[in-house]
C-alpha cells in the first residue's frame, strides 16, 4: 500500500509504502528521493527511464521538488542521474549511522525522515522555479531560458547541476507525467497526449516507450487495478 502527503519541506512530499508485493515501475519525474528502509538511508536520483521498485520491505520517502534535493544533498543531480546509492557515500559513514539510528529509535520514521529533510532545507531557486513552471506548462525551452534570464548554454549546465539532465530532457519528462495525469483521469489517450503538449497520439505512445518502456494500455491497465507506487521515487538499491 502506498500512501503520499504534502510536507513541511517547500515543494517536497513524504511518501509511505508498506510491506508486500513489488509495485509496478516507477516512472520519471523530474525528482530525486531521500529514501529509509529496514536500517537503511538511500538517496534516488533523476530518472531517464523507468525504474523497477524492490520487492517486500517497507519504504519511507521524502520526494523533493524538481531541481531542489542537489542542495540539500550537496552533490550535483547529474552525478546521480538513474543511480541508487547509499546516503553514507554522499554525507559519509558516521554521519548516516547517526541519522539511521535517530530514524529507527523515532515512533514515527517518515516523520523523523521528513524531520532530517526539513534540517538541511534552503529556499528554492528562483530561476531553477521559473524554469519548471514554464516547462511544466508547456512553454518552450527557449521560453523557460528567458523567463531565468539565462542564456541557452547557461541553462543547460544549470540543468545538469539542478536535474540531472538538460532542460529538453526535463521537459519531456515532464509532459509525460501530465499525460499520464490525465490518463488516469479517464481522458482519452489521443485527448490527453493534445492537453499535454504531445503532437498526437502516436507521439505520446513513442515518449511513453522510451521514457517508461511500457505502452500507454499497459499503464492504464496497471493504474485500474492497483495502487500506484510513487512516480519519481524508487525503492530498489
Amino acid at each position: 500500500m502506498y500512501a503520499e502527503r504534502a510536507s513541511v519541506v517547500p515543494g517536497a512530499v513524504v511518501w509511505t509504502r508498506s510491506a508486500g508485493p513489488g509495485a509496478g515501475p516507477v516512472l520519471p519525474d523530474g525528482c530525486m528521493d531521500l529514501l529509509w528502509s529496514e536500517g537503511r538511508l538511500l538517496v534516488a536520483g533523476p530518472d531517464t527511464h523507468a525504474h523497477s521498485p524492490g520487492a517486500g520491505g517497507a519504504w519511507a520517502g521524502v520526494r523533493f521538488a524538481p531541481g531542489s534535493a542537489p542542495v540539500v544533498l550537496g552533490v550535483p543531480a547529474h552525478e546521480l542521474r538513474d543511480r541508487r546509492v547509499e546516503l553514507a557515500d554522499l554525507w559519509g559513514a558516521a554521519e548516516a549511522r547517526r541519522l539511521a539510528e535517530r530514524i529507527g529509535e523515532a515512533p514515527d520514521e517518515a516523520v523523523a525522515l521528513e524531520a532530517i529533510a526539513l534540517e538541511r532545507a534552503v529556499p528554492p531557486d528562483p530561476l531553477l522555479g521559473a524554469v519548471v513552471r514554464h516547462l511544466d506548462a508547456g512553454g518552450t525551452v527557449t521560453a523557460a531560458a528567458e523567463a531565468a534570464g539565462l542564456g541557452a548554454r547557461q541553462l543547460h549546465r544549470r540543468s545538469l547541476d539542478a536535474f540531472g539532465y538538460g532542460p529538453k530532457t526535463l521537459a519531456r519528462i515532464l509532459r509525460l507525467q501530465r499525460a499520464l495525469a490525465l490518463v488516469r483521469r479517464g481522458v482519452p489517450y489521443g485527448d490527453a497526449a493534445h492537453r499535454a503538449g504531445c503532437a498526437d497520439q502516436a507521439h505520446l505512445s513513442r515518449e511513453m516507450r522510451a521514457l517508461a518502456g511500457i505502452t500507454l494500455g499497459a499503464y492504464d491497465r496497471a493504474a485500474k487495478s492497483e495502487t500506484p507506487s510513487p512516480s519519481g521515487s524508487s525503492t530498489t538499491a
